[in-house]
């Protein structure tokens, strides 16, 4: 059956090999079915059922790609757009979570449309490679300062805007220790490495008395508290728009970029042959709709499915097994819960420091290139606000390259989203 669904022998592969593979991935992006309830939850959202709300979209997103794309890549809710989602559009700009799922539900709408039409690879192909670098950089810095606030490692302060906290407090501590603990497993190779320092941080308050056991296995919470509780007409407010915008542009290069560099590890695609990748880009854009629905943040490829094809998964049969091992994942909501702020904080930190990896790509030999991806990247931790940092860097790039004659190096698709932030901040600054 295996054979006949995803042509294992073509792709010179076992089951043996796929379901391996896919057990490898499921392990190195686990960590979401944690940080996301704890993330979303902030806004008000009931943590058991955005926790099965992150599983089953990872379960649905997962098993499209593998039945429609045949690629081993594995789907969830994806880090930096939960951020975006909790600490942005929700704390910051005051809109209720219901909102934000509508939102999420009609970036999802304008992916699809953008995927079908082919828009989606014109957009890529005119976003300066510098630009697209520093907004993943950016989001890496916006996730850190994020993580050190959970942790209790940066805090308020009167004078300096912000400081450091008191580092002998047990939640500093624990975090510091997460840290140590995941970046060693994962330069030892080990995988799981960041669900293996969450655990052991949680493992460890519990037993010093700094965190409440509340079990390990359960049958799954209600999903019924964020099942449909969408609010699309809300989300068609117009000071929303720019978080639409934000939303697609970051799918945009997110999930593409991820497949590409997957795909090309697996030898899916070559420069002349694309390969299933329209299927690939089809299924994310589904899976966003289908997330939104459901009751999380946008869903999208995960960078550590590279983990699995690295053991060998070429096939959609990988996705297939992690998308098993997500639903299994449904019967550990008490784990879960469990889980204090200051053990996913060394999680969003080690992230971060995964995607700063990305200002390698940016031109710093050209300054009408390199100015505009600092401000972009810049921007997000210092105005708390991943759309401030998109529009920093779009309306900068267009303004420095006109500025100094250069109009040739300005693709219509950066002139288009720099034009839409300026009218933005111009009558919606709100």
């Amino acid at each position: 059956m295996f054979e006949r669904l995803f042509k294992l022998s073509e792709h010179g592969t076992t089951t043996k090999t796929e379901i391996m593979a896919g057990i490898t991935t499921f392990l190195t992006m686990s960590y979401i079915i944690i940080v996301n309830p704890s993330i979303l939850s902030s806004t008000g959202m009931d943590h058991g059922a955005v926790f099965v709300a992150t599983c089953l979209a990872a379960v649905v997103g997962t098993l499209i790609m593998a039945f429609v794309a045949n690629w081993p890549i594995g789907m969830a809710p994806g880090m930096g757009l939960n951020a975006f989602f909790a600490f942005t559009v929700v704390a910051a700009l005051g809109y209720s979570w219901q909102q934000a799922l509508g939102a999420v539900f009609i970036s999802g709408v304008i992916f699809l449309l953008l995927t079908a039409t082919g828009i989606r690879s014109w957009i890529i192909e005119g976003i300066p490679r510098s630009l697209r670098a520093a907004i993943a950089a950016g989001i890496g810095l916006f996730l850190g300062i994020i993580a050190m606030m959970n942790a209790g490692i940066v805090v308020d302060h009167p004078a300096t805007k912000i400081g450091i906290g008191d580092l002998t407090q047990p939640s500093a501590l624990f975090a510091i220790l997460g840290f140590f603990i995941i970046t060693a497993l994962d330069a030892l190779k080990i995988r799981g490495a960041i669900l293996i320092g969450i655990l052991t941080v949680t493992a460890l308050a519990t037993l010093t008395g700094h965190n409440d056991y509340q079990g390990i296995f359960s049958m799954p919470p209600s999903i019924a508290p964020t099942f449909m509780q969408l609010d699309i007409i809300g989300a068609l407010h117009m000071g929303l728009a720019h978080v639409i915008l934000v939303l697609v542009l970051v799918e945009v290069f997110d999930a593409t970029g991820t497949m590409l560099g997957v795909a090309k590890r697996a030898n899916l695609i070559t420069d002349d042959n694309p390969g299933r990748l329209g299927r690939a880009l089809f299924a994310d854009s589904t899976a966003i709709v289908a997330g939104s629905l459901i009751g999380t943040s946008s869903t999208t490829a995960y960078v550590e499915s590279a983990s699995g094809v690295q053991a060998g998964g070429r096939t959609g049969l990988t996705a297939l097994t992690v998308a098993a091992c997500f639903l299994l994942a449904l019967f550990f909501s008490p784990l879960a819960k469990m889980v204090p702020a200051y053990a996913t904080a060394p999680a969003l930190l080690y992230v971060a420091g995964l995607m700063l990896r990305e200002v390698a790509e940016i031109n710093w030999n050209d300054m009408t290139e390199a100015a505009p991806a600092a401000l972009a990247a810049l921007t997000m931790p210092f105005t708390y606000s991943i759309a401030n940092g998109l529009a920093f860097g779009f309306i900068s790039y267009v303004v420095i390259k006109l500025s100094t004659g250069k109009i040739r190096d300005i693709h219509p698709a950066t002139a288009i989203v720099a034009g839409l932030f300026i009218v933005k901040y111009a009558f919606f600054p709100d």
